[in-house]
């Protein structure tokens, strides 16, 4: 009894200064943190922390207007405060540069950094301190095959760079200067094409033609790039004619000096003796000179109607023609079937095929080069 009596005290006593405000015991049922803060109804102490779930949050956005709570005033909020820029950091906003100050301004850098020399930032990649291109990324792009194909004819020591044979992979070449050769044969590194046309009868040998009758450039058109012929075939003559773009190449395979030999079919009438054909090459003599053939034979006799093959290096205009008329047997057909080493084949009249890379190099050994 006694100890029920001091319990029931203690909480009266506890209740009692909790009203108060004074201290009383903490423990009773009638106290709280709030209360003894001195948030209480009577109390006279400092205000009361609002507890965070009771905290007002200003989550207004921009566009909704001055921002509410503390500092309102101080961001311009308040009638009369100053306005804040919309920039961040509320700095002022620049005036407008008009276009002939910029002018101005970039002129004076150009003058100043005219004469300085031009820096050149070191390369950071692996192998950038290596000038060219890989031996055998080159050639696969030159139409030789793939990367690994091509890695396996320098394994095979088939290629060789400015007269040396290449033994290793990774050989860095230069395309625009060395020399490579695949097989003792040149390979055309740059952006070159070459055509074989089997020119038909009545086209005239020129790209275009004023006239309007159907030339060669009727067969090459929309092409990446300008393409002439190499050499000349007349009107009434058909055969194979060369078109690139290789300015180099096309000189030496009509010149002279070089001694290309072209080879024709002609279509004669009979009888034909013995003796034409050492007489076609010992010379026969023309109005511009003799005119030698460097080989004559029968290629079909059917009666009077010969088929002769004639080879010769000259390109004079209707050295054929002229030649065979001088001997005393006027041509009726003419098709011209080997340009060096590039033969007509079975290629069909007016059709336009594209040299392979063997066939280029095989020219280009023709001329030394």
């Amino acid at each position: 009894m006694r100890s029920s009596s001091g319990r029931n005290s203690g909480n009266n006593g506890g209740s009692r200064g909790g009203n108060s405000g004074g201290r009383g015991n903490y423990r009773g049922a009638g106290n709280s943190r709030d209360d003894r803060q001195g948030g209480g109804s009577g109390g006279g102490g400092r205000p009361r922390k609002p507890r965070p779930e009771e905290r007002q949050y200003d989550v207004s956005g921009p566009s909704d207007g001055p921002k509410r709570g503390r500092g309102s005033a101080a961001r311009g909020g308040a009638k009369g405060g100053p306005k804040q820029s919309p920039q961040r950091g509320g700095g002022r906003t620049a005036p407008a540069r008009s276009r002939e100050y910029d002018a101005r301004a970039e002129e004076r850098n150009r003058e100043r950094y005219a004469n300085k020399p031009q820096v050149k930032t070191p390369k950071t990649f692996p192998g950038a301190e290596q000038e060219g291109e890989r031996l055998q990324k080159v050639l696969a792009r030159a139409g030789m095959g793939s990367r690994r194909a091509c890695e396996e004819l320098i394994e095979q020591a088939r290629v060789e760079v400015n007269g040396e044979i290449v033994l290793e992979q990774g050989m860095r070449v230069d395309p625009e200067k060395d020399e490579i050769k695949v097989d003792g044969l040149t390979v055309a590194t740059q952006s070159y094409i070459f055509f074989a046309l089997n020119k038909p009868a009545g086209v005239v040998s020129t790209m275009e033609d004023p006239d309007g009758r159907q030339c060669l450039g009727d067969y090459v058109t929309n092409r990446e790039t300008r393409l002439f012929h190499v050499g000349r075939l007349d009107t009434e003559t058909e055969g194979i004619i060369l078109l690139t773009n290789h300015g180099e190449l096309a000189h030496r395979l009509t010149h002279p000096k070089y001694g290309v030999k072209k080879t024709y079919l002609a279509a004669i009438t009979g009888p034909l003796p013995r003796e034409v054909g050492r007489r076609l090459k010992d010379g026969i003599q023309l109005e511009d000179g003799y005119a030698r053939a460097d080989h004559f034979r029968v290629v079909e006799q059917i009666g009077k109607n010969y088929l002769v093959e004639v080879t010769l290096h000259e390109g004079r205009k209707h050295i054929v023609r002229r030649m065979l008329a001088e001997a005393g047997f006027p041509v009726e057909k003419l098709v011209r079937t080997a340009f060096g080493p590039i033969a007509l084949g079975d290629q069909k009249s007016g059709w336009l095929r594209r040299l392979t890379n063997t066939e280029v190099g095989m020219l280009m050994k023709e001329v030394g080069m």
